[in-house]
């Protein structure tokens, strides 16, 4: 399960950016196309948490939605999958333009 390093990795971020002041709330955005998933993370966030600054906090997860550009027909489209053909020509070269973020947007710390 790589979600359990990835959370870790949030965990450490908010270490690094808290100044040691309690972590209230962590806001992340994951995209549907990152391979990461969202239900994991938030099942690792309490026991990677557990003992740091971030211990308590609220996590809220964003998922963004896969968006794609057909090289082929130039029309943007949202994309549930990697590979998937345009649903306008068909084509099978799609430049993803979003959705593989994954990112923390922001951490609430007290006062």
């Amino acid at each position: 399960m790589h979600e359990m390093a990835i959370t870790q990795g949030i965990v450490e971020i908010c270490e690094q950016h808290a100044g040691g002041r309690p972590v209230t709330a962590v806001v992340l955005e994951i995209g549907a196309l990152s391979g990461v998933v969202p239900e994991a993370v938030a099942f690792c966030f309490e026991a990677c948490s557990s003992g740091t600054v971030a211990e308590g906090a609220k996590l809220q997860i964003e998922q963004l939605p896969g968006q794609g550009r057909c090289l082929a027909c130039q029309r943007e489209q949202r994309i549930e999958r990697l590979f998937d053909p345009c649903c306008h020509c068909g084509s099978y070269q799609i430049e993803v333009v979003s959705g593989e973020e994954l990112r923390v947007r922001e951490i609430e710390v007290e006062d």
